[in-house]
Order: structure tokens, then sequence, then C-alpha cells
């Protein structure tokens, strides 16, 4: 049966502990299982699933701009205080800037000590360039000024019913600083969009229930297409990549962690089956809507919750930019395309910008590797096609430490601000936070 979307969490009062096959988190990783052995042992039955996995994403999308208006829509309404949303927004992308910058210079020393592309001596032109030419296309297309109009909606509906992600937090905001701004005569319309947003995390909920059948669909399609042994060819650039995303959560973001208070590896345990979902569905955005519930539950507030996590899900996106310098530095040495000090610094500038804006769905990452190639002249585009088979296996590894750092982030923000519920935060952790089915039906995460 179904878990409750607040798997492993005990209530605050006494109750019978559910067994393990209720839990989320267990009922994704067995559905993660189930559809590597049935992409493994029945490849064409693995990529028929493909409609299964899509379907489920596709259900989590609905949801997720809905969630976000609502969301920074009360948050900011309630808040009053305009000077402190403007604080919030600055101190996080303060934090996504540097991090990000991080994160791309974490990927490069390690390309640089470890060279996992030495030694393949591929030649460029026996590359087919033809199977990268649609990411190169939609990559020419990202540019600068691209992206800030694209922030802006054709309409103010358009941007909920479009559902990107930028143009609904853009017009949240707006509102939510005209609710402000109206004083007490915009109270009732904020309390009726704080009943709204109750009932949309019961719908979220209730969609999270489809969670592990998502999970196995999308997971028996990636391995029945791709196929495990296609891992083999590339070990060294795999394996490379998700040793440094690992070192980059537990060192760096363990770090940060530790400076804020809290336990890296609490946190991850907390939010055990949205990683687990991420993993299946090799997609962060599948449990962004979960990420925003569990991030308030866990004493951060609703408003910088609602400006940290949809903005982190384009501005900080560690595993991205690990990945970008990563594997174009591995292009590079398996072209045998040798990069001065200053050919890598302006790969660096480049990525800097290129990966600003990046969606947190599948396959958004190599195209915004192309981005980069495309204007770094020295690394051949056409290389790519070297990496494509692998790369939604790195997919995967990508989002999970995308959706690890913007929860890290949130937590920080939130306790710069002084505004860190840290005994809420330290139940959440430690198994105390009371499930969703245990609650009032009109309660609300603190604040």
């Amino acid at each position: 049966m179904p878990a409750d979307f607040h798997d492993g969490a005990h209530a605050a009062a006494p109750a019978k502990a559910l067994p393990w096959y209720r839990h989320l988190y267990a009922q994704v990783l067995v559905a993660i299982v189930a559809g590597v052995l049935i992409g493994h042992y029945a490849p064409a039955t693995g990529e028929a699933l493909k409609p299964i996995g899509d379907g489920f994403i596709k259900l989590v999308k609905m949801i997720i701009a809905p969630v976000i208006f609502l969301t920074i829509v009360t948050g900011i309404a309630g808040m009053r205080d305009l000077k402190a949303v403007g604080r919030v927004a600055a101190k996080a992308f303060g934090y996504f800037l540097f991090f990000s910058t991080l994160a791309l210079v974490v990927g490069m020393v390690v390309a640089n000590v470890v060279r996992p592309g030495e030694g393949l001596n591929i030649d460029p032109a026996s590359l087919d360039a033809g199977k990268v030419a649609d990411y190169a296309a939609k990559a020419h297309d990202s540019t600068l000024t691209g992206f800030l109009l694209g922030i802006i909606p054709d309409t103010f509906l358009s941007a909920i019913t479009g559902g990107n992600i930028l143009q609904t937090l853009f017009v949240a905001i707006l509102f939510g600083i005209g609710l402000a701004l109206v004083g007490d005569r915009g109270e009732r319309i904020t309390q009726a969009l704080e009943d709204i947003s109750l009932a949309m995390f019961k719908v979220v909920a209730i969609l999270m229930k489809a969670a592990p059948v998502g999970a196995f669909g999308a997971m028996a399609f990636t391995v029945g297409k791709y196929g495990v042994g296609t891992l083999a060819n590339l070990a060294m650039l795999v394996g490379t990549f998700y040793f440094t995303s690992a070192l980059f959560v537990i060192v760096v973001l363990g770090a940060v962690s530790w400076m804020a208070g809290f336990s890296i590896f609490r946190l991850i345990a907390y939010l055990k089956a949205e990683l687990l979902l991420v993993l299946g569905t090799s997609s962060s955005e599948s449990a962004l809507p979960s990420l925003i519930e569990k991030m308030e539950r866990a004493g951060c507030p609703k408003t910088i919750v609602g400006l940290v996590v949809p903005t982190g899900y384009s501005f900080n996106l560690d595993g991205t930019n690990i990945y970008m310098t990563l594997a174009a530095l591995f292009i590079a040495q398996a072209t045998n395309v040798h990069l001065s000090i200053e050919q890598q610094l302006l790969l660096l500038a480049v990525a800097m910008l290129s990966s600003k804006g990046a969606a947190g769905v599948t396959g958004a990452g190599f195209i915004t590797l192309a981005a980069t190639l495309s204007i770094v002249p020295s690394v051949p585009v056409a290389g790519m096609a070297l990496i494509l088979g692998v790369d939604r296996f790195m997919s995967e590894c990508r989002s999970l430490t995308n959706f690890i750092g913007n929860a890290v982030a949130t937590v920080v923000v939130s306790r710069w601000e002084g505004r860190l519920d840290h005994d809420a935060l330290d139940a959440a952790l430690h198994g105390r936070a009371p499930r969703v089915d245990q609650l009032p039906a009109d309660a609300v995460p603190a604040e």
C-alpha cells in the first residue's frame, strides 16, 4: 500500500510504527530495483514502460507552479516587511553565486588531477556530430538576453499555466508585494490563498502515492534503453563524477551544514524518500513540491522556502556545475586538446554564465554543456557524442547533488536571517516531526 509522503517521521504523540513496506522510501527503493531488473533482463519491456515514468513527472510538474505561486504569495503577503524580502533574496543569490562557482572549480580541479579522458585518443572528425546536433541547436537559443526576457511571461496567468518556474516566481513575487502593500484590505485574499495552499499540499500528498510506480517506469526505461553495459566504456568518467559529487556533498556542503548547526547526513536521511524519487526519475523537479513542504516542517519560514527553493532550481545547481567543467575537460583530454590555464579560466567564466537558468529537468545539464562548448572554441562540441550514452546515468547524480544543495541552502539562508526554528529542525532531523496524517486538518508549518 502507498505510504504517506512524510515517511520515516514519528508522531509527537505515541503511535504504532508503520511496517517497513508502508514507508515511501522503501516502496521507491523496491520500485527502483525492480525497474533495473526489468530493464536489464527485458530491455524491450523496459523501454515500453517509459510512459509510466513520463506520466508521473507530468503529474508532479502539473502541481509545481501552483505550489510555488501560493507559497511565495502567502509568505510575502504575511511578512509585510518588504525590505526583509529583498534581504533574503540578496543573501540567497550571494550563496548561490559562491557555491555554484565553487562547484565549477571543484569539477575542474578533479578533472585536472584524475584526468579521466587521458589515453582515449579520440579523433573528433570520427565522431557522429549529428547525435548532438539537437542539443547544440537548443544551446544556441539560450542567450543571456533571451534568458532574461524569458523570465517575463506573456500574461500573468500564462506564467502559471505554462509551468515555467522562473516566470511563476516572478509573478508570485510581484503579486505578493502587491498584497503586502494593500495592507489589511488584502488579509481576506491572503487567508483564502493560504486555505487553497493547504488543499494543494493535500493534492501533492495524493500524487506522491504514485511515486513508486513513476520511479519504476523511469528506471526500467533508462536501463532498458541505455543498458548498464554502456557504463563500462566510460567508467572512469562516470566514477570520477560520482566521486566528485559525493566529495562536494560530504566535504563542502557537510562543512556548511556543520557551521550552520546541523548534520548533512541527518538532512539526507530526513529527505531519503525524496532523494530516492529523484534517483528513480533522474529529475530533481519531481520532488520540488515535497522539498518545499518538508523544509517548512523542518523550521524554515515559508517566505524563505518560497524564495530559495524555486530560484535554487535555476541558480544553485551544484551537481550540474561539477558535471560541466568535469565533462568539458574530459572531452578535451579524450580528443587530445590541450587547454592552457587561460583557456580553462575562460571555460570557467563561460560556464558561470551558461549554468544559470538550467532547469531541474532531465537532460538540461547536457544542453547547458553544449551551450558552454559552443562558446569556447578550443573544445570540440562534437566530442559530446562521447558522453551521450552515459549522460542519463550521470543525470541522476546531477539531480541528487542539486537537490541536496538546495535543501542546505534553504536552512543556511533561514539561519542567516535569524528565523530558523532550531527546535523544529532538530525534531525533523531526529525523526520526531509529526506525519501529515497525524496533524489537525488546519495545521500549517510553523514559521
